[in-house]
């Protein structure tokens, strides 16, 4: 795998280098010191995946992915010293078009070896993605769901505490022939997922199931999470789960499910935030308003907590705040549901 390294610290990128060389298969193909040299570098010699720092003079990370993807289209990981403290360049990137994002790696300590593994981790994922869209015959093999996905919309749901009944509103005030597919993710124990499942299905005239490894999202099925690991998009139109990151404290997280739409859902988006306390879920919806999808969050009134939703009316990424009666009609209406 041919890597361009983009970053103006030199100890970056000799600390990318030292990771990057414990795989024979990869090879850096250019270091650019900043975002400008890096879109000229891709045009001249396109590499399989840029690293990308955020942090650059000049033309930052967020421009150059933007640029990149309009000139030289090609994979970029983000890779910057805190991911979480520059939360909101890495949302603006994602949403110009970058994959997926991951903290430098350490040069050494403790955290060394660790670091270098999720590095590597993060660009194995975009290779196996790279590879899949790229395989022989696969387009023409995948052609009439491809079509299908181009057109179908996602509407990809977060909610906690008082979630199971706004929910069962919601999803019973959509049309049994809605277009859109529909993927929530609810703060609850595994134990009790199939069970919600169950009952919400009796509430809606969509058929309600739990999310199983490998499913796609298809229209007019609503797909819940159903572990104590996050869902998320592995691939564009494939579900998955994955135990990363370990450390959140909301299990599954709706801000990964969110990203993971910013990141690799191939059509529209519509990100809807409902009752529940904490934080989870506001930043990810930001980054969906950041990429131009149709963002909602419950408001005040409805909600039987008001933390998630007024997480996210404070970081301005709902386009809309509306209460819970209201907003089926408005998922309807986005969708072009009859």
């Amino acid at each position: 795998m041919k890597i361009g390294i983009v970053n103006d610290l030199p100890l970056a990128v000799e600390a990318l280098r030292r990771a990057l060389a414990v795989r024979h298969d990869y090879e850096v193909l250019w270091v650019a010191q900043d975002g400008q040299q890096a879109v000229d570098f891709c045009t001249a010699q396109r590499p399989d995946i840029v690293l990308m720092d955020l942090v650059m003079p000049n033309v930052d990370g967020i421009e150059a992915t933007r640029r990149i993807m309009a000139q030289a289209p090609c994979a970029i990981l983000i890779v910057t010293v805190d991911v979480g403290a520059n939360a909101w360049r890495v949302y603006e990137a994602m949403g110009a078009g970058a994959l997926d994002a991951v903290d430098t790696p350490s040069l050494s300590g403790a955290d060394a070896h660790k670091s270098i593994a999720t590095l590597i981790a993060k660009i194995d994922s975009i290779a196996a993605l790279v590879a899949e869209r790229n395989a022989p015959g696969a387009a023409a093999a995948a052609e009439p769901r491809s079509a299908t996905n181009r057109d179908t919309p996602l509407v990809a749901i977060g909610a906690s505490a008082g979630g199971p009944s706004a929910l069962a509103t919601l999803l019973a005030g959509l049309p049994k022939d809605f277009p859109a597919a529909i993927v929530v993710v609810q703060h609850v124990d595994a134990a009790f997922a199939a069970g919600m499942a169950d009952w919400l299905n009796q509430q809606s005239a969509l058929p309600v199931r739990i999310a199983s490894e490998g499913d796609r999202p298809e229209a007019g099925v609503v797909l819940l999470a159903a572990t104590d690991d996050h869902l998320h998009l592995k691939l564009p139109n494939v579900l998955g789960y994955t135990n990363v990151p370990a450390e959140t404290p909301y299990r599954p997280s709706v801000d990964v499910f969110f990203h993971s739409v910013v990141a690799r859902w191939p059509a529209r988006a519509i990100g809807v935030l409902l009752t529940g306390m904490g934080r989870d879920g506001a930043i990810g919806l930001k980054a969906m308003r950041t990429k131009g999808y149709h963002t909602i969050a419950q408001d005040e009134a409805t909600c039987a907590v008001y933390g998630m939703p007024k997480a996210a009316a404070a970081l301005d990424a709902a386009a809309a705040i509306l209460p819970l009666p209201r907003i089926a009609a408005a998922l309807a209406a986005a969708v072009g549901a009859k």
